[in-house]
């Protein structure tokens, strides 16, 4: 059991270091070489907005790939899904590295370019459920919340490894050559995160707690809605925590490097911060995992929103008075520590809310309609504070900080989950272990995964 479940965590780390990856090099790309190759070169701006808008259309597709890949995680089961969803994200991401450009083939190419990009957010959109669901499940009890926090961990090192790649190519190479050929390495390398991911995932059994399911429903998206429609309110609600990544790394790069905002950074500097974001990150989230199955799930989210809320300002700020060392300072204690306080727990606290026969198909439509929510937010902080306006760290970091007190809210409306045993998960009137009782059960579970891990340790020495 306790080896399923490391293995299932390796499964889920390694498929959100692809899906991140690729949504990494992606996004670059739209911005450095897309429009040069897959749109007309008579008109440059429309190619910058139309390239732009193909990383845009992923998201449109993330609600339809929630529900389909949902009801199959619920119906054929959590391996079947994840095993699909790298496929999809990793054959259409090494696709992108294979196309034709405009030159070649005219409108066509950009056509190609919107289709792969839709297949990619359609197969996103069930990795972190699937994945945090197949997790959750095969964890032991009382460590729940330090296992399935692997998934988001996963996340952050798959930006960091997008980032090792990509960066210094488009650094280091002949512009003529990187814009010709050498931005199709980063997309074609996928291929071995896939074959990785393969070899790692067709290992993993199907959780207990679905194969021990009775009948399962027919139509779980439809029984979640009529059960559980409450608790997915809260989590669409809890989703909009990702309001902060796109202060940090979507308006916050517009506002500290386009010359109509005058605050006039480096974007060589710029670039570094998500980097160092996501190198704190990949540190603190097993911590905060951890801390999850000590003190509860609510906790360190209520926290994580609050403070990384207030912290926005000061992020602004210093960015508006152009001081690097306070910006980089800021957003590394705002997104690289607090925020982790959410990003480390809902993959477990998410899918606890809901029964094993839902828990995908719930999970997956409500988080991906919060994240949709906060993917439009970049628009209106512009619309508020567009180039010029005054006060632009006052207004922006208000509507941040009333977003994450909705979501602070909508978790303190929450059950707490971290005591409730994996058959009782879903039910409102689940009784939790006694805390006593709960800390003995834990103790036990960290003191054999220590256990078998010295073991291992020794067999590898021939002891």
């Amino acid at each position: 059991m306790k080896n399923q479940a490391k293995k299932a965590t390796l499964s889920g780390w390694i498929g959100s270091v692809l899906e991140y990856y690729d949504f990494f090099i992606y996004a670059t790309a739209a911005t450095l070489v897309f429009p040069q190759i897959f749109f007309p070169s008579t008109d440059p701006k429309t190619a910058i907005v139309a390239s732009l808008a193909t990383y845009g259309v992923g998201y449109i597709a993330r609600p339809i790939g929630a529900l389909m890949l949902g009801h199959w995680g619920d119906t054929r089961g959590r391996k079947y899904v994840l095993l699909m969803c790298m496929f999809l994200m990793g054959v259409s991401t090494m696709a992108v590295g294979l196309l034709p450009t405009y030159e070649q083939v005219g409108v066509l190419a950009p056509l190609m370019l919107v289709v792969l990009r839709l297949v990619q957010g359609f197969a996103v959109a069930g990795e972190i459920s699937g994945a945090s669901s197949m997790i959750l499940e095969h964890a032991p009890f009382g460590r729940r919340g330090f296992f399935a926090s692997f998934t988001l961990q996963g996340v952050q090192a798959g930006q960091i490894l997008a980032a090792a790649v990509f960066l210094p190519l488009a650094h280091f190479m002949p512009e003529a050559q990187f814009n010709s050929w050498g931005w199709r390495i980063p997309f074609l390398l996928s291929a071995g995160v896939i074959l990785a991911g393969y070899l790692i995932r067709r290992n993993v059994h199907e959780t207990p707690a679905f194969t021990q399911e009775g009948k399962r429903a027919k139509a779980p998206m439809l029984e979640a809605v009529q059960q559980s429609w409450r608790d997915m309110l809260r989590v669409v609600c809890m989703a909009f925590m990702n309001v902060i990544p796109v202060v940090t790394s979507i308006f916050g790069a517009a506002y500290a490097v386009q010359p109509g905002y005058g605050i006039g950074f480096s974007k060589d500097v710029y670039l570094w911060i998500p980097v160092l974001g996501n190198c704190l990150a990949v540190l603190v989230i097993p911590m905060v995992g951890n801390l999850a199955d000590r003190v509860g799930r609510k906790p360190p989210i209520i926290a994580g929103a609050l403070l990384s809320g207030l912290l926005s300002f000061a992020y602004l700020y210093a960015i508006s008075i152009h001081n690097v060392p306070l910006a980089i300072a800021m957003s590394l204690l705002m997104w690289g520590v607090v925020y982790q306080g959410y990003n480390a727990v809902f993959p477990s606290f998410f899918p606890e809310l809901f029964p094993t026969r839902t828990r995908v198909s719930a999970m997956a439509i409500s988080q991906n309609l919060g994240t949709v929510v906060a993917a439009l937010l970049p628009a209106v902080f512009a619309f508020v504070a567009p180039p010029g306006a005054d006060d632009i760290p006052l207004k922006v970091g208000a509507i941040t900080f009333a977003v994450t007190v909705i979501a602070a809210v909508a978790c303190m409306s929450s059950r707490e989950t971290y005591r409730i045993r994996m058959e009782d998960l879903g039910d409102p009137d689940a009784v939790p272990v006694p805390e006593a009782e709960y800390r003995r059960l834990r103790s036990e579970s960290v003191a054999t995964s220590k256990k078998k891990s010295f073991t291992g340790s020794a067999r590898g020495f021939g002891t």
